[in-house]
């Protein structure tokens, strides 16, 4: 096991040697995605002097206004990741189509979805941000990756990870064994085990979600939020806390440290387009994470993990967090 203080470049190379569905090239792979936070977190902290703030002359697939560091960031990932030789193909939250390897790189086993600039939209008020990645193995045999080769449940991750720049930039990694946080130290330019074997309370008095879209929910979920507001005057008894910092890193981040759920659901705003946060960007990786951390992720109907995905930038509702929680709102559902 990896004592505190090891570097996280010396934990993926032990734990690719203790599991057995490990590879030298995931430790590779994971090594270059870590260059490449690195980078992005040295641009976020710099965004004022380096005039990266506001908004770009562009939007995403999805229709938003896209930010300066979107499309800077997603640069850099895609920089960092198409010569490597570890990656078949690519997916990027920002931009429609897949990104295929150049002709003249090699190409490797794996594919990579990635959301570059997570709550992009608190880079101009000096919040939280960060970056989110999932892994999966390119089918046998294929050596032009389609959409299609993507379309694969997130039970089928073998990686997944996340980034979050606030005070401290901190790595939240799991390969399916645990799941382990990394902080970036500066002096030397290396990601520290700082949080071995993360693990989310079954029982919790904090929920994040934005109240502001409370007349679009669904009743069992102004149902849930209701008996939380009521604190001990109500049914559950208990006082609880919100949170929201429109920042889903940031979100999970604070769930895995001192537990929580964390609601992004379906309303009549987003009914039309199955959610808010991207499937296979957002809520499979997080899934991922959350669950091999002892919680749970939902969309109050199935598991996020065992959805089929039916395109690249699908969206679903998100209800992730500790499991008591999480149990508690699917019942509502259920009912």
């Amino acid at each position: 096991m990896s004592k505190l203080g090891t570097s996280i470049t010396q934990f993926i190379t032990e734990q690719q040697r203790t599991y057995a569905g490990s590879t030298a090239e995931m430790t590779s792979l994971l090594s270059d995605i870590v260059s490449a936070c690195k980078q992005i977190s040295h641009l976020v902290n710099r965004t004022g002097i380096m005039g990266l703030g506001g908004y770009a002359e562009s939007e995403n697939i999805q229709g938003e206004v896209q930010k300066k560091l979107d499309i800077i960031t997603n640069d850099v990932m895609v920089d960092h990741l198409n010569w490597t030789g570890h990656f078949a193909a690519m997916a990027s939250e920002e931009i429609e189509e897949i990104i295929q390897i150049p002709d003249d790189q090699p190409k490797g086993q794996y594919l990579i979805a990635f959301d570059p600039l997570d709550g992009s939209s608190n880079i101009d008020i000096n919040l939280s941000v960060g970056t989110i990645f999932s892994i999966l193995r390119c089918p046998e045999g294929i050596t032009e990756p389609t959409v299609k080769d993507f379309m694969q449940k997130g039970t089928e991750q073998v990686c997944a990870g996340f980034c979050v720049y606030g005070p401290s930039t901190m790595m939240i990694l799991t390969t399916g064994s645990g799941v382990n946080g990394f902080t970036l130290d500066s002096h030397v330019g290396e990601f520290i085990l700082t949080h071995p074997n993360m693990t989310i309370p079954e029982d919790t008095a904090e929920f994040a979600i934005n109240m502001s879209n409370y007349r679009f929910w669904e009743q069992p979920m102004q149902r849930y939020i209701d008996e939380c507001i009521e604190g001990v005057d109500g049914s559950r008894e208990k006082n609880f806390n919100m949170r929201w910092v429109a920042s889903m890193v940031a979100e999970v981040y604070r769930v895995l440290t001192r537990g929580g759920i964390f609601i992004y659901p379906i309303d009549n705003k987003a009914s039309t387009q199955g959610g808010k946060l991207r499937l296979m960007y957002e809520a499979n990786p997080m899934s991922f994470i959350v669950e091999q951390a002892g919680g749970l992720s939902s969309t109050g109907r199935e598991r996020i993990m065992e959805i089929q995905p039916e395109g690249v930038h699908q969206r679903v509702p998100v209800i992730l967090g500790s499991k008591n929680e999480v149990e508690r709102v699917i019942s509502y559902h259920k009912s």
